[in-house]
């Protein structure tokens, strides 16, 4: 029994060695070096335009914090933006907190119908719907105006314009309120379905009012959802550049969004480095926001988090049921259906009136427009081409690095995985920017190129990617690449067949959302694209400057129908692919 003995401590310090270089194979090298790749794409612009704020032409300087504070009007700008971002944040957290609490809290919740419609603007992409809502809601050429002024003339009360103007504040802000609200209410819905609802039921049975109830147990158990939605909210407000520039502009309210595209691409020569000045200023707001809610999420931890069983009992309405589906739908019809009937009458008819010509519709204007233009033609085939290939790149990225991280516990694999997700708390514009001082001129001079615009994309939305594979990842059990390995296939091998298979669903998911976001991107597009590089971002810019509503609309149409049209067949086949996957695991009973 001498000779059993525990084995001396030298002979056991090579384990780890060999345990770090079982772990180090072919597949987690190619991994670590993709990660790698995209950290650096992801963090090399940012820390260009923090650069740039202090180093002009290789020389330390202050001129961009001096040039910013010379701009005449930086009061107004910064006091419009924050007006416009603060407002339509308020109103649409009020909003979509409410919808997602009715849709999960009550009993007017329509299975598959109100789960989706509050998210169904994400199809429309923003240019398309203020576009849409400029042709509805013009004062005197618009059609909602007009088939108002058609109605409450029938009973008498004449009105010679209006009653509402688009460009204006409330114009402005309502436009803004409908683009917030989708992030408000995909947040709060995570967060009502996390939270324990039992709290809710024992409230009311405690006697309890429904509001102090929405008060003092749902909301605080939420509270780190609704710092989210408000950091989100601000992130896209504060880089939102399609509604101002379309609505704002027309109104005469200038924001830091729209100065910062017309200094680098409407000002000749670019202002660059008051650009990057103004830039620091939304930077400045976003990281405040990030901050605070930061702060928020630790003061949340009281949140009480109920079991995967957990079951309740949803509120009754009684006789408000309806009503309520009603208001949860009619959100829908006014973020998506009304603007799209806007869209579809002006390019149907060929020209913007009020006076629609039901007998002379056609298909003319859009034909004429879109695919007998060869500008637009060019525009509408680059733009496809980065969305297929920036969102193909990014997923197939995103699933490796998510996979990197899941088998990894190493703390450089963490950062990689932080530093790819960085972007996600900066405005567009300031990504747009710092592509520019990156890569627009020596040594790679990809200005005014199409790689330059997929390069951007891929790292702006490559965050929300991650996020979707991360999810797919995880729920890919680690017994069945241990069974894999145990049968000799490589990490190459198991991704292709054991972890690829299974994260389809997730995956498409992502790659859907990813190619609608590239399709329809206008505040980096602003920034990056030419003549040269023509998107569709940019041509829909170029008609607005030229007046002509009828080919901004055909463009918009089918801009929102391509973007819907692959989108929901990806959604389609993800589900579908989810549900066969599920019943190939279900097991057979044996005859």
């Amino acid at each position: 029994m001498v000779t059993i003995a525990p084995p001396e401590p030298e002979a056991a310090t090579p384990a780890p060695a060999r345990e770090v270089r079982r772990r180090i194979t072919p597949f987690a090298a190619i991994a670590t070096v993709v990660a790698t790749a995209f950290a650096l794409l992801a963090t090399y612009p940012i820390l260009r335009v923090a650069l740039g704020l202090f180093v002009v032409d290789g020389s330390p300087t202050l001129g961009p914090i001096r040039d910013v504070f010379a701009v005449p009007d930086l009061g107004t700008l910064v006091l419009n933006t924050l007006i416009a971002v603060v407002v339509s944040g308020v109103l649409a957290l009020i909003v979509g907190s409410g919808l997602a609490w009715l849709n999960e809290r009550t009993d007017a919740r329509l299975a598959g119908i109100t789960d989706s419609m509050p998210l169904i603007p994400f199809l429309l992409p923003p240019i398309a719907g203020a576009v849409g809502w400029v042709l509805l809601l013009s004062s005197n050429a618009g059609l909602l105006n007009a088939f108002i002024r058609w109605v409450v003339g029938g009973v008498g009360i004449e009105l010679a314009d209006g009653p509402f103007n688009i460009f204006s504040w409330p114009g402005l802000i309502f436009v803004y309120t409908l683009y917030q609200v989708p992030y408000v209410f995909m947040l709060v819905t995570g967060g009502l379905r996390s939270a324990d609802a039992s709290l809710d039921e024992q409230s009311r049975i405690s006697g309890a009012s429904r509001w102090t109830t929405l008060r003092r147990i749902t909301f605080p158990a939420i509270r780190p959802s609704i710092g989210g939605a408000i950091l989100l909210m601000g992130w896209q407000g504060f880089s939102l550049y399609s509604v101002p520039v379309i609505i704002g502009s027309g109104a005469g309210i200038d924001v830091l969004s729209v100065r910062i595209v017309d200094l680098l691409s409407f000002t000749y020569p670019p202002e660059t480095a008051t650009a990057v000045g103004l830039s620091f200023i939304v930077l400045v707001f976003v990281g405040v926001m990030w901050y605070f809610q930061s702060r928020l999420l630790r003061s949340g931890r009281h949140a009480t988090m109920g079991g995967k069983g957990q079951r309740f009992t949803r509120q009754e309405l009684g006789r408000w049921k309806w009503p309520a589906r009603l208001v949860i739908l009619g959100y829908g019809f006014l973020a998506v259906v009304l603007p799209a009937v806007g869209l579809l009458l002006v390019s149907f008819n060929g020209y913007w009136t009020p006076k629609i010509k039901w007998a002379g519709l056609s298909l003319d204007s859009l034909r004429e427009s879109v695919f007998e233009s060869t500008q637009t033609l060019t525009a509408v085939q680059n733009s496809l081409w980065i969305g297929v290939t920036g969102a193909t790149i990014g997923m197939i990225a995103a699933a490796l690095i998510a996979l990197l991280v899941v088998r990894s516990r190493n703390r450089a694999v963490r950062v990689l995985d932080g530093a790819i997700k960085l972007p996600s708390v900066f405005s567009h514009l300031v990504i747009a920017v710092g592509f520019i001082l990156a890569f627009g001129g020596p040594p790679f001079y990809l200005g005014g190129t199409t790689v330059i615009l997929l390069l951007a994309y891929i790292s702006i939305y490559l965050p929300q990617g991650s996020v979707a594979a991360d999810s797919a990842a995880s729920q890919v059990g680690s017994d069945l690449a241990e069974a894999s390995q145990i049968n000799g296939a490589g990490g190459g091998k198991t991704f292709r067949r054991v972890y690829l298979p299974l994260m389809v669903p997730g995956l498409v998911a992502g790659w859907a959302f990813l190619f609608a976001r590239m399709v329809g991107d206008l505040t980096a597009t602003a920034v990056l694209a030419g003549t040269s590089n023509m998107v569709v971002g940019f041509r829909i810019l170029q008609i607005y400057e030229n007046g002509s509503y009828a080919e901004l609309a055909s463009l918009s149409v089918v801009l929102t129908a391509i973007t819907a049209l692959v989108v929901g067949l990806s959604l389609v086949y993800s589900r579908w692919q989810g549900r066969w996957q599920g019943n190939s695991r279900r097991p057979r009973r044996a005859r």
